[in-house]
């Protein structure tokens, strides 16, 4: 009866109502006798295909023992980083023959895909992703946000965070990862790392010159959020000089009408106390020099096959002429200045951040 229902459906196109019904049906099967029928083997394939980047794939690679699958299982990772499955499927592919594969994602030009594969192994309980995680903290090529990531997985292993320290106390940790590495190792749960980590890499001094508590503590106080308002659009604080809540403030870097929604305090409180370890997409700073020898700093913002259109800090764009640019580099910080944090107290910081989280989707 199962194999008359199997064969009724793979004839026609499956609908999600048919995938359903066929993945219940089959899941009642010994894997043995799956693997061993050719046509339900073809049935289990068809499935496959129909469930790619959905996380009951995982399950079915899983329970019916299926080979050569890794793409799927990655693409599974990168749309579900932080989900059990994600986590299982970067298992398999570790556990499998997608070593490449993976590292070719890592090193790869998609950031947003390394992003979430960082993420992922860094969440695997797996030490085999430590040889994985650490060159991408020093690659020079990899987005800041990917070498965020590596770093808050890296202190995840003991011997992540002592690969960390290492790259510190050597001079070869870039200058835009050391607050990142600094945050996470002040919070690790081995003392002599976190003692160290103190030393080599001091938490950030706040206005009153005392080193700020670590984040996850910060995250915890409860701010005003109105005086988190006034903070905001304080000219010294220069907030607004480059983002838009509403209809206030300029156009430079992404808008924070709804920023509480998107991130979490966490979150908040990294991107204004180290701009440059996590760098939106699309809001990466370039430099562009023209063969006259002008040169143009800022975000790009839109591109044609005749020009480029860089916009500035001051929210001023400039269009010039590709045949008149000699080179475009992406430069490593961001165009947020850093050092925010030191124009306020640190009860307006809490307040600041306290402010933006309440500005969320209505």
């Amino acid at each position: 009866m199962l194999l008359l229902v199997f064969t009724t459906f793979a004839a026609d196109k499956l609908t999600p109502e048919k995938v359903n019904t066929m993945i219940e049906a089959l899941s009642r099967l010994d894997p043995d006798v799956v693997n061993g029928n050719e046509r339900l083997k073809m049935v289990l394939g068809q499935i496959l295909n129909a469930t790619r980047g959905e996380t009951r794939f995982v399950e079915l690679v899983k329970k019916f023992g299926v080979k050569g699958r890794e793409t799927d299982l990655l693409d599974v990772v990168i749309k579900h980083p932080s989900d059990p499955a994600g986590i299982e499927a970067l298992g398999m592919v570790l556990g499998g023959e997608g070593q490449k594969e993976l590292t070719a994602i890592l090193h790869g030009k998609d950031a947003r895909q390394a992003v979430a594969v960082s993420k992922a192994l860094g969440s695997s309980n797996n030490q085999k992703v430590i040889g994985l995680l650490v060159p991408l903290v020093t690659e020079t090529k990899v987005h800041n946000n990917v070498r965020q990531e590596a770093i808050k997985g890296l202190v995840n292993f003991e011997a992540g965070a002592k690969q960390i320290l290492k790259l510190a106390k050597s001079g070869k940790l870039p200058q835009s990862a050391k607050f990142t590495a600094s945050m996470a190792l002040s919070t690790v749960r081995w003392d002599g790392i976190k003692k160290e980590a103190a030393k080599v890499l001091p938490l950030p001094f706040g206005k009153n010159a005392k080193p700020l508590p670590p984040i996850s503590e910060l995250v915890n106080r409860k701010g005003d959020v109105a005086n988190g308002a006034k903070v905001f659009f304080r000219e010294a604080v220069t907030c607004a000089r480059c983002h838009k809540v509403g209809d206030q403030g300029i156009d430079v870097g992404p808008a924070l009408t709804e920023i509480g929604s998107k991130l979490p305090k966490e979150e908040l409180y990294t991107a204004i106390l180290d701009p440059s370890a996590g760098i939106s997409f699309g809001y990466e700073a370039w430099l562009v020099t023209m063969k006259d020898g002008n040169v143009a700093y800022g975000i790009i913002e839109s591109e044609t096959t005749e020009e480029i259109s860089v916009k500035g800090p001051t929210g001023v764009a400039t269009r010039h002429a590709k045949e008149n640019v000699k080179s475009r580099v992406q430069q490593p910080v961001s165009l947020m200045p850093p050092g925010l944090h030191l124009t306020m107290k640190e009860s307006e910081l809490v307040d600041l951040i306290e402010y933006l989280a309440s500005l969320k989707k209505r």
